[in-house]
């Protein structure tokens, strides 16, 4: 079973944009660059198609993790009342600092 993946409405907007980027730019781009690098000769020694192919693995490597999370997506919303005390996921908390008395969101 997989894990399930905690986010909420704003991270999940980031996950699908970050997604969409890799899908429709990035990977033409490295495509592009593989494209060039392979016009320069003899691949067996030409570091920028090395460099290229590198950068593509990494880049369909992160689509797949990306897509993996979207398949598992919880969605949490932030806590608006209930027990003050106690925090949960998505909570705003503010804390204060009893010697400076200083407060932090």
């Amino acid at each position: 079973m997989e894990k399930e993946v905690l986010l909420s409405t704003e991270g999940l907007k980031k996950i699908e944009q970050e997604l969409e980027q890799l899908k429709s730019v990035r990977r033409r781009e490295v495509a592009e660059r593989i494209k060039q690098a392979r016009e320069f000769g003899d691949i067996s020694e030409n570091s920028e198609y090395e460099d290229a192919k590198n950068e593509q693995a990494f880049i369909e490597g992160r689509i797949l993790t990306l897509e993996k999370m979207l398949r598992n997506v919880k969605l949490i919303e932030g806590s608006s009342g209930g027990d003050p005390e106690t925090v949960t996921i998505g909570a705003q908390v503010k804390l204060r600092d009893l010697d400076e008395n200083e407060v932090y969101d």
